[in-house]
């Protein structure tokens, strides 16, 4: 496929996140993945690690990245970058839900806990 209608990102068992795939294996590509994420006010990612880079474009929102120990706000008009196999975390801070667009560098991603267990995540098939 060359041209992909862009799905709203939908709710997820991981509390106050949204999220849609939109681009990725399903779609005939084999070394990257698009992904769209609202996460709520107050909402986050689960710690994680993933075996490939990752950046993540804020396009509406507060949030902060806590990795290495350090917490970075970010906000709309900003660009996260996460190291492969970093452990990280995103967090929605402010009153607003945050949009994000996340470009990986795999597909289908694998995703991490701290204890090395892979999670499953709700929206891969």
């Amino acid at each position: 496929m060359y041209v992909i209608d862009q799905k709203a990102p939908l709710d997820m068992p991981i509390p106050g996140l949204q999220h849609a795939t939109w681009a990725g294996s399903d779609d005939g590509l084999e070394q990257m993945s698009v992904w769209r994420q609202t996460i709520a006010p107050g909402g986050a990612t689960p710690p994680h690690r993933h075996d490939c880079e990752e950046i993540v474009l804020c396009s509406s929102g507060t949030g902060e990245l806590h990795i290495d120990g350090q917490v970075h706000p970010f906000c709309a008009g900003q660009t996260v970058a996460v190291p492969r196999n970093v452990l990280h975390q995103i967090f929605a801070v402010g009153a607003q839900p945050m949009n994000l667009v996340a470009v990986l560098a795999a597909t289908p991603v694998d995703v991490y806990l701290p204890d090395g267990q892979k999670l499953d995540l709700p929206w891969r098939s």
